[in-house]
């Protein structure tokens, strides 16, 4: 049975609503700020993206930003009646944490609600259809306000990326390409999939939800080792302070994102919808595509294919050495379809160009005999290269090796030459 379609029980709602909120400090102030850094950073980074650089018009007409004062007022009993109202599998709790939340979010999301549920327009189908597949709670599709604020293109200081901020290794583990050319925690079918998936093992392990998210953002093994130190305790609030300090805000965070997005209007905010690309499909792919063609012969902005398609750290498709895939506007599919062939052509004859070899930058005075063809020995990327691999290989340091070519960033294209000795 899909979990998505399960309800807790009116009977089980109304008790809850009656169980006295938790007397706690109020929350923790870094907890909060460490918080609303994350999430204004990725959000700063979403406005910065094609499609709301073109509608960023429409947030000037957003609903007035909430006064503080009017929640300040309101009683507890109302807030922890709303969450108990939700037809939720994870339990709502409320409490000092989850009201600090609360507000912090009415506060930041008010000016960026229309953001939000725009977005939501826009990926929630795929999200519930990913986490009822694996039977998780519906619910869930909210966290990724909290990780990424619904930026595909978010990182964090950890080195965690994409809607639900999968780490390297997380990542690899469940089934997610991370190389040089792609990225595939940015692939929002994917990662969605892969986070479902990893949710659903973490519950599996714990048999508790709120500890499976807890664990999603902090490991299994800090979850364990905080159970241990409470004396076997597996409930969140009861080890809450055996955690990691962002964990102690985390959940608090998703309980109160779960409120706002839907109790906004009860709070006076009436957000300006944004129209975003909801008419997209997606063709896979078989062979090598510069994206450059693809722009030639479709007319789809480069920057609006990059957005479309954020997976791909350049704009090489790779698709020669396993089945890729490429989005694009409805409208633009039959002119793709219609011109593949001469793409692909144009792809294959220019990356089987001799491309231009990379000299280290020369100094003053230095011998121009040192970079002339002969000299030395080179190496030609080729796909699933890096320059830690090729370093490896000709037993060099990374830094020895841009140093060699002259590199400022980590960034190499296949066919490329590089210096190696």
């Amino acid at each position: 049975m899909m979990l998505k379609k399960h309800y807790i029980a009116t009977a089980l709602m109304l008790l809850t609503a009656l169980v006295p909120v938790q007397v706690r400090a109020q929350g923790n102030v870094e907890e909060v700020e460490m918080m609303t850094k994350r999430y204004t950073d990725a959000y700063d980074s979403l406005i910065g993206s094609y499609y709301l650089r073109q509608f960023s018009h429409s947030r000037l007409l957003s609903s007035r930003e909430l006064s503080l004062e009017e929640f300040d007022a309101l009683p507890d009993s109302v807030i922890a009646g709303r969450l108990a109202a939700l037809h939720t599998v994870i339990p709502m709790t409320f409490n000092s944490e989850v009201r600090s939340y609360i507000r912090f979010y009415l506060k930041y999301m008010s000016r960026r609600l229309d953001v939000m549920l725009s977005l939501s327009q826009y990926y929630h189908p795929l999200f519930e259809d990913a986490l009822s597949r694996y039977e998780v709670p519906e619910e869930l599709k909210y966290l990724t306000i909290v990780e990424s604020a619904m930026n595909p293109m978010a990182t964090s200081r950890a080195g965690a990326a994409g809607l639900w901020q999968f780490m390297y290794s997380t990542g690899k583990n469940y089934g997610l390409e991370v190389n040089s050319l792609v990225d595939e925690r940015r692939d929002t079918y994917k990662s969605t999939y892969a986070a479902a998936h990893f949710i659903s093992d973490l519950h599996k392990v714990f048999d508790d939800w709120t500890l499976a998210i807890a664990a999603y953002n902090c490991g299994q093994g800090n979850i364990t080792k905080a159970i241990a130190r409470s004396g076997g305790k597996r409930d969140f609030w009861e080890i809450y302070y055996f955690l990691p300090r962002e964990t102690r805000g985390y959940i608090p965070a998703f309980i109160a994102v779960t409120y706002v997005m839907n109790y906004y209007q009860q709070h006076g905010l009436r957000p300006v919808e944004i129209k975003v690309p909801v008419q997209t499909d997606t063709l896979m792919l078989d062979r090598d595509v510069l994206m450059g063609y693809v722009q030639e012969y479709t007319g789809v902005e480069a920057d609006e294919l990059r957005s479309l398609n954020p997976q791909y750290r350049t704009d090489v498709i790779p698709a020669s050495s396993g089945r890729y895939s490429l989005c694009l506007p409805v409208a633009k599919m039959e002119l793709f379809i219609a011109n593949q062939d001469s793409i692909y052509a144009r792809t294959q004859d220019s990356l089987s160009r001799r491309p231009m070899t990379i000299e280290p930058v020369k100094q003053k005075g230095s011998k121009a005999s040192a970079s002339k063809s002969g000299s030395g020995r080179y190496h030609t990327v080729k796909k699933g290269d890096t320059l830690s691999s090729i370093a490896r290989k000709y037993g060099l340091t990374v830094q020895k090796l841009k140093k060699l070519n002259g590199l400022k960033r980590d960034q190499i294209n296949i066919g490329q030459r590089l210096k190696v000795r």
